[in-house]
């Protein structure tokens, strides 16, 4: 593995090439984690950076406790990739945007029927269903760039004169509610697993997971009728959760946040909205606690972005990318946060996985066109 797994300590490891950009805010959060009672390991990915109080690319592997502050307020946040029978090329990104349209506003009567059918348990956010929501989510027609592994994309059904759609987005503002019960009870505190407060957070945990998944599944769905499509799920993964594991022999509980588990099938790791997406194949490995990058990683702050690109580019000009793309974002706040440049290049993400043996690049996907918002806020 090189030097790519760096030992900070006893318990805390870091994964990050020598050009590997991180915070030194997030380093240090990473060790404010690792002090936490019962705190056993904690594991740094190459997109780590800093949250509010814990960081974010990372995966903590503790024994006898669980922490829904380290998963947050995005319980079930996580990538679902779909193959489609768009054709490359036969409709402009414009009138893709124009056959989309508003895709903000709650889901119509219409979809009454296919979400009763998911039998979701009752959550008061229903409303939310269907939407992508904001900060970092997004949904992206995408086409194959570049194939690494042409048998494994052969047996995938990856075409490159087909579509592909990638939704990211998560459980909306259930998952918040969820993290305010807590905090509002317990405040940062650790829950002992046999505890029966620990026994309810989990079960709303669980109900938090099934409403993101099937959130990204009904965002999909909406977006393909709206092109008259036809599509078909390749992967969704969770990559904020909590879940049972064993690690070097030891029963615990794997929290991870902005973390994509390793052992749960193919991965999409996607860069900023100007950047390629990755398609790879896990190798499982507990030195990174069975965890990988979600994504590229934040390196600017919201506050600071438009301050630094607004002399340079106009709203106008973010919304069309390097790679060809387009990108649907009329929240001038948002469209500036959300900027390429406030990014880590996912190549370098990427290669550092490679070069420590955590995956198998299969494919490389380029953005067509992404959905972040028509309005003002989401």
């Amino acid at each position: 593995m090189g030097n790519c797994m760096q030992t900070l300590s006893e318990t805390v490891t870091l994964l990050a090439s020598d050009d590997t950009w991180i915070e030194g805010a997030a380093i240090q959060q990473l060790h404010t984690s690792a002090a936490l009672p019962g705190m056993a390991r904690v594991a740094g990915m190459p997109d780590l950076h800093p949250g509010r109080g814990y960081p974010v690319g990372a995966a903590f592997f503790a024994v006898g406790h669980v922490y829904p502050a380290l998963i947050g307020g995005d319980i079930g946040c996580g990538m679902a990739l779909w193959r489609t029978d768009l054709a490359v090329g036969k409709l402009s990104a414009d009138k893709l945007d124009k056959r989309l349209g508003n895709l903000d506003g709650p889901l119509d009567e219409d979809w009454r029927e296919r979400v009763a059918a998911l039998a979701l348990p009752a959550s008061g956010f229903d409303s939310a269903l269907g939407t992508i929501g904001g900060g970092n989510h997004f949904a992206e027609l995408q086409r194959v760039d570049r194939i690494y592994d042409t048998e494994r994309a052969a047996a995938l059904a990856l075409d490159p004169k087909r579509l592909l759609l990638l939704v990211h987005s998560g459980s909306r503002g259930l998952g918040q509610a969820i993290l305010r019960e807590q905090v509002d009870r317990h405040g940062h505190a650790g829950l002992l697993e046999d505890s029966a407060d620990c026994a309810a957070y989990l079960a709303r945990h669980d109900a938090g997971l099934r409403f993101a998944e099937a959130n990204r599944l009904l965002i999909a769905r909406r977006m393909l009728e709206r092109l008259r499509a036809d599509g078909e799920a390749l992967l969704d993964v969770n990559h904020n959760l909590v879940s049972p594991a064993r690690i070097g022999g030891v029963d615990g509980w794997l929290h991870r946040k902005g973390a994509t588990p390793a052992d749960a099938g193919l991965v999409a790791i996607p860069g900023s909205r100007g950047d390629f997406t990755y398609l790879v194949e896990p190798l499982p490995s507990e030195l990174s606690l069975l965890s990988l990058a979600h994504g590229a990683g934040r390196k600017w702050m919201r506050s600071e972005c438009k301050d630094r690109l607004s002399r340079r580019f106009s709203p106008a000009q973010l919304a069309r990318t390097r790679l060809g793309g387009q990108v649907i974002c009329q929240d001038r706040q948002l469209i500036y946060e959300e900027a390429p440049e406030a990014y880590k290049p996912v190549d370098s993400i990427v290669d550092t996985l490679v070069q420590a043996g955590l995956v198998r690049p299969l494919a490389r996907l380029a953005p067509v066109l992404t959905y972040k918002t028509r309005g003002e806020c989401c």
